[in-house]
């Protein structure tokens, strides 16, 4: 697959040619990355432009969106999310739903109500979630460039898992306006890319204000795809203490960029970071409080799917208990229940104050460094069912959830292979607003590694 930085050099009759291959290729695909509407087709935005993939949890205009739950299906958006609309001004498109977890509320597509999603690089293993879709999408050759949302790692846990590159922009430089919400402070929407290059490309295009989202930040987004500097030299924080969680192929690869990143110039600065465990009790209080919240609209009353009953409770009660999943019925009653003012002082305004902890302990850090360099996760993909519990799961996000807590930036690229030949991913993690960073970093390190799966 071309790159988005290819794709922006192509005329007319090429982007329809190349249309039309993605369009095929998607249909012979095993990966089942693409959501087909009824017509079996994938919806497109609009005529011209260059295609980009859509996560099912982003409005576009015309097009059914689903967060990939039976409870929306049916639903068709009325008008586009912001980020569509910008990528409409600088001649992008929609072109294909993307499949995902269920309201996002996964870590393997497993929750899809539409099936699952195979990693392109081993189908026995999942390409990791909630973004799965959009990562298998890239890594398999049947997008150029996709868009994910990252609540508490969704964007860089598949990309790690498919070998792609996924930015997790700072919260409130994209707007979210036309993201269905999981956890409104938490959500973020982010480009997943072949390379760096294309990552801060596709970034440039749907970053910046909009009075539209009640979030999104006023700061003064400078571009940062003509200021890519991969020779840049930064203070970089490792958190080897960290590393302990993870297996000994993802520990070896750590110590192995840690060098790499020396040799480059680099400064490593030996930090320590609050347990993570603080981070996964924090997170899941937090963002299940705000999805019991949010997702209390989808009652079959306004919109999508709607149980026979006979009456207003029955409506209530069958079309949800129908109409979600294990997973997001899950989370619902435990955002239910540190809600309940038998507890909410108990876990749900405790969290609040570990949230500010971790967010000072990061803040701390890079105060006198420039970038943390971390796993992005403790294994490489696992085997679809692999998760015994739902807790096993939930421990998968222990490297990439604190980033959501602390409202900060993080990019992840691939950085080696385990002895399976399955992308070992990590991340860089920055200042607010300081994406640059992250980019000009990561730009040097892919193209002294320079790999390929």
């Amino acid at each position: 697959m071309i790159t988005l930085k290819q794709a922006l050099l192509l005329g007319e009759s090429d982007l329809k040619n190349l249309k039309e291959e993605i369009i095929k290729n998607a249909k012979n695909s095993n990966l089942n990355a693409y959501i087909f509407n009824n017509s079996n087709t994938l919806d497109i935005s609009q005529d011209n432009g260059i295609p980009i993939a859509i996560k099912d949890n982003i409005n576009v205009k015309n097009w059914e969106v689903t967060c990939a739950s039976k409870i929306l299906k049916g639903y068709i958006s009325p008008y586009n999310a912001s980020i569509i609309d910008r990528m409409h001004e600088a001649n992008l498109c929609g072109f294909g739903r993307v499949n995902m977890d269920e309201f996002a509320m996964g870590s393997t597509t497993e929750s899809s109500s539409y099936g699952i999603t195979k990693n392109p690089r081993d189908i026995s293993r999942v390409p990791g979630g909630s973004s799965g879709g959009s990562a298998a999408a890239v890594a398999g050759g049947l997008a150029i460039a996709a868009l994910g949302s990252d609540t508490g790692g969704s964007i860089r846990q598949p990309t790690a898992y498919c070998g792609c590159v996924g930015l997790k922009p700072t919260y409130g430089s994209v707007s979210r306006y036309g993201l269905i919400a999981y956890s409104s402070s938490l959500d973020q929407i982010g480009p997943i890319t072949q390379n760096v290059e294309d990552c801060a490309l596709l970034f440039d295009i749907i970053k910046g204000y909009d009075k539209r989202d009640s979030t999104s930040s006023t700061y003064d987004q400078k571009p940062t795809h003509p200021h890519l500097n991969p020779s840049k030299k930064l203070k970089i924080a490792v958190l080897k203490d960290w590393v302990k969680n993870a297996s000994i192929e993802i520990q070896n690869t750590y110590e192995q960029n840690i060098k790499t990143l020396q040799s480059l110039g680099h400064t490593i600065i030996e930090k320590t970071m609050l347990d993570t465990k603080h981070h996964v009790a924090t997170y899941y209080i937090l963002s299940t409080a705000e999805a019991s919240s949010n997702l209390a609209r989808f009652d079959g009353v306004r919109y999508g799917f709607r149980a026979e009953s006979t009456n207003l409770k029955d409506l209530y009660i069958k079309t949800r208990s129908q109409g979600f999943g294990q997973e997001v019925q899950r989370r619902i009653l435990l955002g239910s229940f540190v809600l309940s003012s038998k507890y909410y002082d108990a876990y749900y305004l405790k969290a609040l104050k570990a949230r500010a902890m971790i967010k000072q302990q990061y803040e701390e850090i890079l105060k006198d460094c420039d970038l943390i360099f971390s796993p992005v996760t403790p294994k490489t993909a696992p085997k679809f069912g692999a998760s015994a519990t739902p807790l096993d799961m939930y421990l998968s996000d222990i490297y990439t959830i604190g980033v959501n807590l602390a409202a900060l930036p993080a990019l992840s690229i691939p950085t080696g292979k385990d002895s399976n030949n399955l992308p070992i991913g990590m991340q860089f993690i920055g200042r607010a607003f300081d994406e640059q960073s992250l980019l000009d970093c990561a730009y040097g390190l892919e193209r002294e590694l320079n790999l390929v799966f």
